[in-house]
Protein backbone atom coordinates (compact mmCIF):
# COMPACT_ATOMS: atom_id res chain seq x y z
CA UNK A 1 0.00 0.00 0.00
CA UNK A 2 2.72 2.38 0.17
CA UNK A 3 5.02 3.95 3.23
CA UNK A 4 5.60 7.61 4.51
CA UNK A 5 4.64 10.32 2.80
CA UNK A 6 2.32 8.43 0.39
CA UNK A 7 -0.16 7.33 3.72
CA UNK A 8 -0.23 10.98 4.72
CA UNK A 9 -1.23 11.85 1.60
CA UNK A 10 -3.93 8.84 1.61
CA UNK A 11 -4.97 9.79 4.87
CA UNK A 12 -5.56 13.20 4.31
CA UNK A 13 -7.97 12.06 1.35
CA UNK A 14 -9.51 9.90 3.56
CA UNK A 15 -10.81 12.97 5.61
CA UNK A 16 -11.86 15.07 2.40
CA UNK A 17 -13.60 12.40 1.00
CA UNK A 18 -15.61 10.68 3.93
CA UNK A 19 -19.26 11.37 4.26
CA UNK A 20 -19.26 11.45 7.73
CA UNK A 21 -17.01 11.65 10.97
CA UNK A 22 -17.53 8.42 11.78
CA UNK A 23 -16.93 7.14 8.46
CA UNK A 24 -13.39 8.99 8.72
CA UNK A 25 -12.72 7.47 11.73
CA UNK A 26 -13.00 3.95 10.23
CA UNK A 27 -10.94 4.98 7.26
CA UNK A 28 -8.18 6.31 9.38
CA UNK A 29 -8.07 3.30 11.49
CA UNK A 30 -7.92 0.82 8.50
CA UNK A 31 -5.23 2.35 7.20
CA UNK A 32 -3.00 2.52 10.36
CA UNK A 33 -4.56 -1.43 10.41
CA UNK A 34 -2.77 -1.99 7.10
CA UNK A 35 1.00 -0.79 9.18
CA UNK A 36 0.06 -3.47 12.00
CA UNK A 37 -2.33 -3.88 14.05
CA UNK A 38 -2.95 -6.99 15.70
CA UNK A 39 -4.56 -8.44 19.56
CA UNK A 40 -4.81 -10.40 22.52
CA UNK A 41 -6.20 -12.34 25.20
CA UNK A 42 -8.86 -14.86 26.84
CA UNK A 43 -10.64 -18.10 27.11
CA UNK A 44 -11.84 -20.60 24.72
CA UNK A 45 -15.41 -22.39 23.88
CA UNK A 46 -17.41 -24.38 21.63
CA UNK A 47 -21.07 -23.65 20.55
CA UNK A 48 -23.24 -26.79 19.73
CA UNK A 49 -24.98 -27.70 17.07
CA UNK A 50 -28.80 -26.45 16.56
CA UNK A 51 -31.75 -27.78 14.22
CA UNK A 52 -35.20 -25.73 13.04
CA UNK A 53 -38.03 -26.71 10.96
CA UNK A 54 -39.27 -24.44 8.48
CA UNK A 55 -41.79 -25.48 5.30
CA UNK A 56 -41.74 -29.16 6.05
CA UNK A 57 -37.67 -30.05 6.04
CA UNK A 58 -34.98 -29.79 8.48
CA UNK A 59 -32.28 -27.90 8.47
CA UNK A 60 -28.31 -27.66 9.89
CA UNK A 61 -28.73 -24.22 10.70
CA UNK A 62 -26.53 -21.04 12.61
CA UNK A 63 -25.10 -20.93 14.38
CA UNK A 64 -22.84 -23.52 12.45
CA UNK A 65 -20.23 -24.79 14.50
CA UNK A 66 -16.49 -25.20 14.04
CA UNK A 67 -13.64 -26.09 16.20
CA UNK A 68 -12.17 -23.74 18.51
CA UNK A 69 -7.81 -22.99 18.70
CA UNK A 70 -8.06 -20.23 20.06
CA UNK A 71 -7.62 -18.74 23.55
CA UNK A 72 -7.47 -14.84 22.32
CA UNK A 73 -11.11 -12.71 22.94
CA UNK A 74 -12.41 -10.18 20.71
CA UNK A 75 -10.11 -8.03 19.26
CA UNK A 76 -9.70 -4.82 20.34
CA UNK A 77 -9.00 -3.13 17.04
CA UNK A 78 -9.95 -3.78 13.68
CA UNK A 79 -7.03 -5.21 11.74
CA UNK A 80 -7.13 -4.09 7.49
CA UNK A 81 -4.17 -6.04 4.98
CA UNK A 82 -3.63 -6.21 1.48
CA UNK A 83 -1.75 -9.37 0.98
CA UNK A 84 0.01 -11.04 -1.72
CA UNK A 85 -0.97 -15.10 -2.08
CA UNK A 86 0.31 -17.44 -3.99
CA UNK A 87 -2.80 -18.88 -4.72
CA UNK A 88 -4.57 -15.61 -5.54
CA UNK A 89 -6.61 -15.57 -8.64
CA UNK A 90 -3.65 -14.29 -11.00
CA UNK A 91 -1.28 -14.07 -12.64
CA UNK A 92 -2.61 -17.33 -14.12
CA UNK A 93 -0.89 -19.24 -16.56
CA UNK A 94 -3.20 -22.07 -17.42
CA UNK A 95 -5.94 -22.81 -19.46
CA UNK A 96 -9.41 -21.56 -20.73
CA UNK A 97 -12.20 -23.42 -18.79
CA UNK A 98 -13.22 -24.50 -21.91
CA UNK A 99 -9.71 -26.47 -22.24
CA UNK A 100 -9.38 -25.12 -26.10
CA UNK A 101 -6.52 -22.45 -25.57
CA UNK A 102 -4.44 -21.01 -23.21
CA UNK A 103 -5.58 -18.16 -21.10
CA UNK A 104 -2.35 -16.14 -22.02
CA UNK A 105 -1.00 -15.52 -25.61
CA UNK A 106 2.07 -14.01 -26.31
CA UNK A 107 2.77 -11.44 -29.10
CA UNK A 108 5.82 -11.17 -31.02
CA UNK A 109 7.42 -9.38 -28.91
CA UNK A 110 6.98 -11.86 -25.74
CA UNK A 111 4.77 -9.66 -24.22
CA UNK A 112 1.35 -11.61 -22.81
CA UNK A 113 -1.63 -10.56 -23.46
CA UNK A 114 -5.21 -12.18 -22.72
CA UNK A 115 -8.22 -11.52 -25.77
CA UNK A 116 -11.73 -11.20 -24.32
CA UNK A 117 -14.90 -12.69 -25.34
CA UNK A 118 -15.51 -9.28 -26.42
CA UNK A 119 -12.70 -9.05 -28.36
CA UNK A 120 -10.85 -6.48 -25.86
CA UNK A 121 -6.91 -7.19 -25.55
CA UNK A 122 -5.36 -6.66 -22.08
CA UNK A 123 -1.90 -6.94 -20.99
CA UNK A 124 -0.90 -9.60 -18.81
CA UNK A 125 1.80 -7.14 -16.57
CA UNK A 126 -1.09 -4.59 -16.63
CA UNK A 127 -4.54 -6.43 -15.88
CA UNK A 128 -3.12 -10.27 -14.28
CA UNK A 129 -0.63 -10.06 -12.71
CA UNK A 130 -2.08 -8.53 -8.79
CA UNK A 131 -1.71 -11.06 -6.62
CA UNK A 132 -3.32 -8.77 -3.97
CA UNK A 133 -6.12 -9.96 -1.33
CA UNK A 134 -7.99 -7.60 0.70
CA UNK A 135 -8.40 -9.07 4.29
CA UNK A 136 -10.21 -7.72 7.18
CA UNK A 137 -10.69 -8.75 10.98
CA UNK A 138 -13.73 -6.30 12.50
CA UNK A 139 -13.10 -4.81 15.97
CA UNK A 140 -14.70 -7.11 18.31
CA UNK A 141 -14.45 -10.16 16.09
CA UNK A 142 -14.35 -13.42 18.23
CA UNK A 143 -12.97 -16.25 16.53
CA UNK A 144 -14.69 -18.45 19.39
CA UNK A 145 -18.10 -17.78 18.49
CA UNK A 146 -20.03 -18.49 15.45
CA UNK A 147 -18.38 -16.26 12.39
CA UNK A 148 -18.36 -16.34 9.06
CA UNK A 149 -15.84 -15.56 6.16
CA UNK A 150 -17.61 -12.67 3.16
CA UNK A 151 -15.94 -13.56 0.72
CA UNK A 152 -16.37 -10.42 -1.86
CA UNK A 153 -16.21 -10.50 -5.44
CA UNK A 154 -15.62 -7.23 -7.05
CA UNK A 155 -17.35 -6.02 -10.51
CA UNK A 156 -15.86 -4.99 -13.70
CA UNK A 157 -13.12 -1.78 -13.96
CA UNK A 158 -12.29 -2.45 -10.26
CA UNK A 159 -9.20 -2.54 -7.92
CA UNK A 160 -8.85 -2.93 -4.35
CA UNK A 161 -7.42 0.20 -2.71
CA UNK A 162 -9.43 2.29 -4.97
CA UNK A 163 -12.62 0.85 -5.82
CA UNK A 164 -13.23 -1.92 -2.75
CA UNK A 165 -11.41 -0.61 0.00
CA UNK A 166 -11.94 3.46 -0.59
CA UNK A 167 -15.21 3.69 -2.65
CA UNK A 168 -17.49 0.99 -1.96
CA UNK A 169 -16.05 1.23 1.96
CA UNK A 170 -16.69 -2.70 1.78
CA UNK A 171 -14.69 -3.24 5.03
CA UNK A 172 -16.48 -0.85 6.87
CA UNK A 173 -19.69 -2.22 5.65
CA UNK A 174 -18.84 -5.33 7.39
CA UNK A 175 -17.30 -3.50 10.63
CA UNK A 176 -20.61 -1.89 10.95
CA UNK A 177 -22.68 -4.96 10.13
CA UNK A 178 -21.86 -6.48 13.81
CA UNK A 179 -21.59 -9.48 12.22
CA UNK A 180 -19.05 -11.72 13.37
CA UNK A 181 -17.29 -12.21 10.49
CA UNK A 182 -13.99 -11.52 8.48
CA UNK A 183 -13.83 -10.21 4.52
CA UNK A 184 -11.66 -11.71 2.25
CA UNK A 185 -11.33 -9.95 -1.34
CA UNK A 186 -9.89 -11.39 -3.92
CA UNK A 187 -7.85 -8.58 -6.96
CA UNK A 188 -9.20 -9.93 -10.40
CA UNK A 189 -8.28 -8.65 -13.71
CA UNK A 190 -7.39 -4.95 -12.49
CA UNK A 191 -9.49 -2.10 -14.22
CA UNK A 192 -10.59 -4.00 -16.78
CA UNK A 193 -14.04 -5.32 -18.53
CA UNK A 194 -13.42 -8.82 -17.69
CA UNK A 195 -14.85 -11.24 -15.85
CA UNK A 196 -12.06 -14.14 -15.85
CA UNK A 197 -11.65 -16.43 -12.54
CA UNK A 198 -7.97 -17.21 -13.41
CA UNK A 199 -6.82 -19.87 -10.36
CA UNK A 200 -10.59 -20.43 -9.54
CA UNK A 201 -11.54 -21.43 -12.55
CA UNK A 202 -9.57 -24.85 -11.46
CA UNK A 203 -11.19 -27.46 -8.83
CA UNK A 204 -9.71 -27.51 -5.95
CA UNK A 205 -8.65 -23.63 -6.42
CA UNK A 206 -10.98 -21.55 -4.47
CA UNK A 207 -10.18 -24.09 -1.08
CA UNK A 208 -6.96 -23.73 -1.83
CA UNK A 209 -7.22 -19.92 -1.76
CA UNK A 210 -9.57 -19.85 1.32
CA UNK A 211 -6.80 -22.48 3.05
CA UNK A 212 -4.04 -19.71 2.23
CA UNK A 213 -6.20 -16.82 3.81
CA UNK A 214 -7.05 -18.39 6.74
CA UNK A 215 -3.20 -18.51 7.55
CA UNK A 216 -3.25 -15.14 6.63
CA UNK A 217 -6.42 -14.11 8.85
CA UNK A 218 -4.66 -16.25 11.40
CA UNK A 219 -1.28 -13.99 11.86
CA UNK A 220 -3.68 -10.62 11.69
CA UNK A 221 -5.78 -12.36 14.22
CA UNK A 222 -2.72 -12.53 16.53
CA UNK A 223 -2.91 -16.21 17.30
CA UNK A 224 -1.14 -19.05 15.02
CA UNK A 225 -3.56 -21.48 16.58
CA UNK A 226 -6.74 -20.04 14.91
CA UNK A 227 -5.86 -20.83 11.39
CA UNK A 228 -7.89 -24.03 11.57
CA UNK A 229 -10.82 -22.13 13.17
CA UNK A 230 -10.37 -19.48 10.08
CA UNK A 231 -10.11 -22.39 7.89
CA UNK A 232 -13.33 -24.17 9.20
CA UNK A 233 -15.78 -20.99 9.20
CA UNK A 234 -18.78 -21.36 6.99
CA UNK A 235 -18.71 -18.79 3.72
CA UNK A 236 -20.92 -16.23 2.25
CA UNK A 237 -20.33 -15.35 -1.29
CA UNK A 238 -21.18 -11.53 -2.14
CA UNK A 239 -21.05 -10.85 -6.04
CA UNK A 240 -21.19 -7.64 -7.70
CA UNK A 241 -21.45 -6.86 -10.79
CA UNK A 242 -18.82 -8.68 -12.93
CA UNK A 243 -18.12 -11.05 -9.70
CA UNK A 244 -21.07 -12.80 -11.05
CA UNK A 245 -18.98 -15.02 -13.11
CA UNK A 246 -16.42 -15.97 -10.29
CA UNK A 247 -19.25 -16.57 -7.71
CA UNK A 248 -20.74 -19.24 -10.20
CA UNK A 249 -16.99 -21.20 -10.77
CA UNK A 250 -17.27 -21.82 -6.86
CA UNK A 251 -20.43 -23.07 -6.91
CA UNK A 252 -19.82 -25.22 -10.09
CA UNK A 253 -16.39 -26.65 -8.54
CA UNK A 254 -18.00 -27.28 -5.52
CA UNK A 255 -14.75 -26.46 -3.50
CA UNK A 256 -16.46 -25.14 -0.46
CA UNK A 257 -19.53 -28.03 -0.29
CA UNK A 258 -21.52 -27.36 2.56
CA UNK A 259 -19.30 -24.41 3.74
CA UNK A 260 -20.84 -22.31 1.62
CA UNK A 261 -24.18 -20.81 3.64
CA UNK A 262 -24.84 -18.00 1.48
CA UNK A 263 -24.49 -16.35 -2.01
CA UNK A 264 -25.85 -12.58 -2.23
CA UNK A 265 -25.60 -11.11 -5.70
CA UNK A 266 -25.51 -7.33 -6.16
CA UNK A 267 -26.84 -6.36 -9.73
CA UNK A 268 -24.75 -9.11 -10.91
CA UNK A 269 -27.50 -11.41 -12.80
CA UNK A 270 -25.72 -10.87 -16.15
CA UNK A 271 -25.47 -14.36 -16.57
CA UNK A 272 -25.13 -18.72 -14.88
CA UNK A 273 -28.40 -18.36 -13.34
CA UNK A 274 -29.03 -21.90 -13.81
CA UNK A 275 -25.94 -22.24 -11.35
CA UNK A 276 -27.60 -20.26 -8.71
CA UNK A 277 -30.80 -21.53 -9.10
CA UNK A 278 -29.73 -25.36 -9.26
CA UNK A 279 -27.47 -25.11 -6.08
CA UNK A 280 -30.11 -23.31 -3.93
CA UNK A 281 -32.79 -25.79 -4.74
CA UNK A 282 -30.33 -28.88 -4.29
CA UNK A 283 -29.26 -27.15 -0.67
CA UNK A 284 -32.14 -25.83 1.29
CA UNK A 285 -29.92 -24.87 3.98
CA UNK A 286 -28.54 -21.90 2.22
CA UNK A 287 -29.78 -18.39 1.47
CA UNK A 288 -29.45 -16.71 -1.70
CA UNK A 289 -30.54 -13.00 -2.61
CA UNK A 290 -30.47 -11.03 -5.36
CA UNK A 291 -30.78 -7.42 -6.40
CA UNK A 292 -30.82 -5.12 -9.07
CA UNK A 293 -31.26 -2.24 -11.02
CA UNK A 294 -33.19 -1.97 -14.79
CA UNK A 295 -29.39 -3.34 -16.10
CA UNK A 296 -30.18 -6.79 -14.87
CA UNK A 297 -33.70 -6.78 -14.32
CA UNK A 298 -34.43 -9.13 -16.99
CA UNK A 299 -32.45 -11.70 -15.63
CA UNK A 300 -33.22 -11.27 -12.38
CA UNK A 301 -37.00 -12.42 -13.02
CA UNK A 302 -36.12 -15.04 -14.98
CA UNK A 303 -34.20 -16.21 -12.13
CA UNK A 304 -37.41 -15.49 -9.98
CA UNK A 305 -39.60 -17.92 -12.95
CA UNK A 306 -36.68 -20.87 -12.89
CA UNK A 307 -36.94 -20.96 -9.07
CA UNK A 308 -40.97 -20.66 -8.68
CA UNK A 309 -41.47 -23.25 -11.25
CA UNK A 310 -39.25 -25.45 -8.92
CA UNK A 311 -41.47 -24.70 -6.06
CA UNK A 312 -39.60 -22.50 -4.11
CA UNK A 313 -40.68 -19.40 -2.20
CA UNK A 314 -39.41 -16.10 -3.89
CA UNK A 315 -39.68 -12.90 -1.86
CA UNK A 316 -39.85 -9.64 -3.02
CA UNK A 317 -38.05 -7.78 -0.52
CA UNK A 318 -35.03 -8.43 2.04
CA UNK A 319 -36.00 -10.70 4.55
CA UNK A 320 -35.88 -9.62 7.69
CA UNK A 321 -33.24 -12.50 9.11
CA UNK A 322 -31.14 -14.48 6.57
CA UNK A 323 -31.64 -18.10 7.20
CA UNK A 324 -31.39 -21.48 5.65
CA UNK A 325 -33.76 -21.49 3.26
CA UNK A 326 -34.30 -17.44 2.46
CA UNK A 327 -34.37 -16.55 -1.12
CA UNK A 328 -35.34 -13.21 -2.30
CA UNK A 329 -35.20 -11.25 -5.51
CA UNK A 330 -35.11 -7.66 -4.84
CA UNK A 331 -35.33 -4.22 -6.71
CA UNK A 332 -33.33 -1.39 -5.96
CA UNK A 333 -34.64 1.93 -5.05
CA UNK A 334 -35.64 4.05 -7.89
CA UNK A 335 -32.74 6.32 -7.65
CA UNK A 336 -29.99 3.63 -7.40
CA UNK A 337 -27.41 3.34 -10.01
CA UNK A 338 -25.09 0.34 -10.74
CA UNK A 339 -21.87 2.49 -10.42
CA UNK A 340 -23.05 3.39 -6.62
CA UNK A 341 -24.88 0.15 -5.86
CA UNK A 342 -23.05 -0.84 -2.98
CA UNK A 343 -23.30 2.89 -1.71
CA UNK A 344 -27.18 3.00 -2.07
CA UNK A 345 -29.50 0.04 -3.53
CA UNK A 346 -32.65 -0.48 -1.34
CA UNK A 347 -30.84 1.57 1.24
CA UNK A 348 -27.55 3.00 1.91
CA UNK A 349 -24.91 0.50 2.91
CA UNK A 350 -26.50 -2.02 0.98
CA UNK A 351 -24.18 -5.31 2.11
CA UNK A 352 -24.02 -3.06 5.57
CA UNK A 353 -27.73 -3.96 5.72
CA UNK A 354 -27.51 -7.81 4.70
CA UNK A 355 -25.21 -8.77 6.89
CA UNK A 356 -26.68 -7.65 9.71
CA UNK A 357 -30.00 -9.37 8.59
CA UNK A 358 -27.94 -12.96 8.68
CA UNK A 359 -28.93 -14.71 11.95
CA UNK A 360 -27.21 -16.18 14.20
CA UNK A 361 -24.15 -14.52 14.07
CA UNK A 362 -23.72 -11.74 15.96
CA UNK A 363 -20.71 -10.13 17.35
CA UNK A 364 -20.56 -9.55 20.74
Amino acid sequence: MGTGGRYSDQIAGAWRCAASVRVCGWLVAAFAGFIGLLSAQASAQQHPQRRVASSGWIATVVPTPHAVHSRHGPLPKSVTRLAALNSAPFPYNGMMPTGERPFLEAAEDGRRFHRTPYGRVYWEDERYNDPRVLLHIPKGFDIRRPGLIVLYFHGHRANLRQDVFMRQRVPWQVSMSRTNAVLVAPQFAVNASDSSAGKLWQRGGLRQFINEAAGRLAAMHGDPRSEASFADLPVVIVAYSGGVSPAAWAIRNGDLGRRLRGVVLLDAAYGEMNVFADWVARDRTTFLVSTYTSSTEGRNKELKTVLTERGLTVQDAVPARLEPGSIAIVPAASDANHHDFLLRAWTNDPLRDLLARVRGYPRS
